[in-house]
């Protein structure tokens, strides 16, 4: 008998990580996949999963109600891993209407689906309903930005510069709130900068080797002298399983990599691994980097302290980032031949 865990946007970059590894982790978890699969899904992220007998994938949008509440239903939901999101910060500066509807309407939505099924009334679960867990996946940016000394932690007031992050914010508040006012287990990760293999091409790492490969201009926003901490994604994904199953209800953990860039240390770093892996006929990759003009509202620098992770539930990350952007470039290199 399968306990079914509804993990949302499993088709995204960190979900379609997430997903395999938990799937195969736990043999007696169905996990269900619910996905809108806009630009940032791909099913081909997921092909590892076609043959597990405990994965089932659902395309659908986590603001439809009727869908929701049909999944809990059907497969007896005992426990949400919510990645899905709108993520980008141009887009949102774009069109930030998007990002209200699934960031904000989406969680709500998925909050109120699991209170009406796992409680009777506020902090009263149904019988044999008491552990079950809704995890919410968010991100540093709410924090704000730093100055070029010290951290973001769980206590760090929060203060959103963009409508990207002050959506996620909002989404925090929100599962904060169902667990004061109706007692449902929640947990909630804030996590750094991911990296690694099944990003979108849009983001700022693959952008990078993709741009060097096609030999065409880098482009660097501003001086590229904004610092992001970056955490591999597989780190990422063993942090999520440790805070679904072990952390304690209602709190928050930050997750980050301790591995602080700028953007120019990052451009240079992938320009010296092709310059090995697959150089240039002519000159070097270094060559293409163009700036231009920075975005607005463009945060400085964070920095994540992960020390409440680390000594409650003895997480650490297993990559460096010297070993996980190895592994990255060699991913991209080798999804092109």
């Amino acid at each position: 008998m399968y306990k079914s865990i509804l993990v949302t946007g499993g088709a995204g970059f960190i979900g379609s990580n997430f997903v395999p590894y938990f799937a195969a982790k736990y043999p007696e978890y169905r996990i269900v996949n619910l996905d809108k699969l806009t630009y940032a899904g791909d099913l081909d992220n997921l092909s590892e999963c076609r043959d597990f007998p405990n994965y089932t994938f659902v395309e659908g949008d986590i603001c439809d109600a009727e869908l929701v509440k049909n999944l809990f239903d059907k497969f007896d939901i005992r426990g949400v891993i919510h990645f899905a999101a709108e993520s980008h910060v141009d887009n949102s500066i774009k069109n930030p209407r998007a990002f209200i509807d699934a960031n904000i309407t989406g969680t709500f939505t998925l909050l109120e689906t699991a209170r009406q099924y796992w409680l009777i009334e506020p902090n009263k679960p149904k019988k044999g309903f008491e552990n079950c867990r809704f995890h919410h996946i968010s991100t540093d940016e709410v924090y704000g930005t730093l100055g070029a000394e010290g951290y973001f932690s769980e206590t760090t007031p929060y203060a959103p510069n963009s409508p990207y992050s002050a959506s996620k914010g909002s989404s925090d508040f929100l599962v904060r709130a169902y667990t004061h006012t109706y007692g449902l287990n929640t947990t909630t990760s804030n996590c750094s900068n991911n990296y690694g293999p099944k990003q979108h091409s849009e983001k700022f790492i693959p952008t990078i080797i993709r741009k060097c490969l096609d030999e065409e201009p880098i482009p660097v926003y501003g001086k590229g002298a904004n610092i992001r901490d970056w955490l591999y994604v597989l780190d990422h994904c063993k942090a999520i399983d440790l805070i679904f199953h072990s952390g304690r209800s209602g709190e928050t953990y930050n997750v980050g990599g301790h591995n602080e860039r700028t953007n120019m240390q990052i451009v240079h770093k992938i320009c010296s691994i092709l310059n090995e892996l697959h150089p240039r006929a002519n000159g070097k990759y270094e060559d293409l980097i163009s700036f231009v003009t920075d975005r607005p509202g463009h945060d400085l620098r964070y920095a994540i302290n992960a020390d409440k992770l680390t000594n409650e539930l003895a997480w650490h990350a297993d990559e460096t980032f010297d070993t996980g952007i190895l592994k990255t470039v060699k991913w991209y290199v080798e999804r092109r031949r």
